[in-house]
């Protein structure tokens, strides 16, 4: 047990600039998407730069293709917030039961996809937990553009999903970072429920 601390603790020390700044930008751009704050959006930007490079380095090449999912999303996020919060609409959406099926059979398709192409193309050692984990989080961020209350729960999902993923990767820094996104989707989806609510 004690070899496995100094493990971890060997790890943070080890941990770079680039690493740190994903996590602290990360972890500054999921608070503010939790309360809604439209500035969430910019910020996510460095984030996933900083990401793409560090998780292309780490041959988690799901992921890094995600990040650049992630940019598309946040400039199309920034727009569709701005633009529902002058149109003065309900802030929250609530997605119905067809919407969730057909999100979980989108998970399933491109897990399937993704994790050939990565196990037939790459030299990933963990190809289909690498798909599965870039295909939730797809569509939890797709989710999140939209604003569907329960984009946070799939995020605290797979936020757990990637955290012995990142261990596994020595990304100890980043795996702390997901433990803390899983309780701050937790938290954002008790408070986007409360102003869906009182919307209704």
């Amino acid at each position: 047990m004690q070899d496995f601390f100094q493990q971890i603790a060997s790890q943070f020390v080890q941990t770079t600039w680039l690493e740190w700044l994903g996590t602290l930008t990360g972890f500054l751009c999921v608070y503010l998407a939790a309360k809604q704050n439209i500035w969430n959006w910019p910020i996510s930007i460095i984030s996933v730069v900083s990401y793409a490079i560090l998780f292309y380095d780490a041959k988690l090449y799901g992921d890094t293709v995600l990040q650049f999912y992630f940019l598309s999303t946040a400039v199309y996020g920034w727009y569709y917030w701005h633009k529902r919060k002058e149109e003065k609409k309900k802030p929250i959406v609530k997605a119905n039961r067809n919407q969730l099926i057909l999100s979980i059979l989108v998970i399933i398709c491109l897990t399937a996809a993704i994790g050939y192409l990565l196990d037939s193309k790459t030299n990933s050692d963990v190809p289909y937990i690498d798909a599965f984990c870039t295909s939730v989080s797809f569509v939890a961020q797709f989710l999140m553009t939209r604003k569907v209350l329960q984009n946070w729960l799939l995020w605290v999902f797979v936020d757990i999903c990637y955290i012995p993923l990142y261990v596994h990767k020595e990304l100890m820094l980043t795996a702390v970072l997901y433990l803390v996104f899983a309780i701050i989707a937790w938290n954002g989806y008790r408070d986007w429920q409360k102003t869906y609510k009182n919307f209704a």
